[in-house]
């Protein structure tokens, strides 16, 4: 989730959509068809006596030996790392490193992904990736489910440099790494973080490498630099609605391993599709409904009041646009995942490019009784197409959901739910 604010870029080169609801179709979205998750995990709470944990992005790592025993790894913000089995019980929590100083900002981690197979020490590692937002790094940890008090081991190198910043006080201003996919080259065998800026629209490749001490470092490859304003079918001149300093930022971020294409949800303007290794021109997929749209920032408020809409929106997306996530059904087939964070539905892409990344349809997630509730305003989401014991035979989806209910009084509270993927496919099928 984003704050927003008002930036006009000078150039013709454009891209953003504003944090403001407006009008769609009416019953669009309650038309979608629902599925019911079957697990959830405890409430997180985002205070003091909760330890500062936010629920946001999780990842789904399968235990090829024993897929029963497989684990989400999720990022709590401040709260640093919690690992669940498939019971939705927490197995591990890891806190997030302090910032140098105590008037520095504090270790945050923001998204996650996986790496297996990574050559690392000697021998081959499953690895967990996570942005760390408060302190501009990439953070790894190695996955080992026998070890004795965790399957997490931290194996960042200590002289791991930020990602974006050039000095603590750019770090303390929190224009940091923040939004996350995994990939490795099969040509090359070589594994890769991409992590977008906070604040801006700035993403960056990084390549991953195991030292000798059998830590992980990065070394940044390039970046690219998404639009921030649009040239509208009218010649008007178009950027999103945010705080004064502000640019539209990328958080929910996927690559294809099939054919190395990176898909990454600009909050509030649509989904990009760009090659992996940011060599190629970024296209745009799809826009949010409020793509165009004017609006003013009300700095009283610290809202955006919207114009009217001119109608150069899409129809399927309500920003934010968050948790890209890949439904992978082999050989190529299968869907691109999204978040339509604004009116708490999913919606399905065509992973083919061939086909033009197609809409194939949409579903909400919505409470299974009156103790297991849906997800709304879902950040992060991840999918994984392939048996996992009994439980979840064919697969599992896990979302972030924002609104944690029966939550506990006035304490905001967030978590995950598991979704079987059976009921997903029928759901976009």
């Amino acid at each position: 989730m984003t704050n927003r604010q008002a930036v006009r870029a000078a150039s013709l080169v454009l891209g953003s959509l504003l944090a403001v609801s407006v009008p769609f179709p009416a019953g669009a979205a309650s038309r979608l068809p629902e599925v019911h998750p079957k697990a959830e995990t405890a409430p997180l709470y985002d205070d003091e006596a909760g330890g500062n944990a936010n629920a946001d992005d999780p990842a789904i790592w399968r235990n090829d030996a024993d897929p029963g025993r497989s684990l989400v790894i999720a990022t709590a913000k401040e709260g640093g790392l919690r690992v669940y089995d498939l019971e939705a019980r927490q197995v591990q929590a890891l806190a997030a490193p302090a910032g140098p100083g105590s008037e520095d900002a504090p270790g945050r981690f923001n998204n996650v992904d996986l790496l297996k197979g990574v050559r690392l020490g000697g021998a081959k590692a499953d690895l967990a990736v996570v942005t760390d937002r408060g302190n501009d790094r990439l953070r790894v940890y190695r996955i080992d489910p026998s070890r004795p008090g965790g399957p997490l081991t931290d194996v960042t190198d200590p002289g791991v440099r930020p990602v974006f910043s050039a000095d603590q006080a750019e770090i303390n201003d929190q224009a940091t790494a923040y939004g996350l996919a995994t990939w490795t080259d099969r040509r090359t065998g070589r594994s890769y973080a991409l992590a977008s800026q906070r604040h801006r629209t700035r993403i960056a490749l990084l390549e991953l490498t195991a030292t000798p001490a059998g830590t992980v470092t990065y070394r940044q490859v390039r970046t690219v630099d998404l639009p921030s304003a649009f040239r509208l079918p009218n010649g008007a001149t178009w950027s999103p609605c945010a705080e004064p300093g502000e640019l539209p930022q990328v958080e929910g971020m996927v690559v294809d391993p099939e054919n190395g294409t990176l898909y990454a949800g600009q909050e509030d303007v649509g989904i990009w599709r760009i090659p992996a290794d940011l060599t190629g021109t970024p296209k745009l997929l799809d826009k949010v409904r409020e793509y165009g749209v004017p609006a003013t920032y009300d700095e009283e408020t610290e809202e955006c009041t919207p114009g009217a809409d001119p109608g150069y929106g899409g129809k399927h997306l309500t920003a934010d646009v968050e948790g890209l996530t890949i439904l992978d059904q082999g050989h190529g087939e299968g869907y691109l995942l999204a978040s339509s964070q604004g009116d708490d539905t999913f919606v399905a892409y065509d992973r083919e490019r061939s086909e033009g990344n197609g809409y194939e349809g949409g579903f909400r997630i919505t409470g299974a009784s009156a103790t297991l509730d849906g997800s709304e305003v879902c950040d992060g989401a991840a999918v994984l197409n392939a048996p996992l014991g009994r439980r979840y035979p064919k697969g599992l989806m896990v979302v972030q959901d924002g609104r944690e209910t029966p939550g506990d009084g006035d304490r905001e509270a967030t978590g995950f739910k598991y979704v079987d993927l059976r009921d997903v496919l029928h759901a976009i099928d």
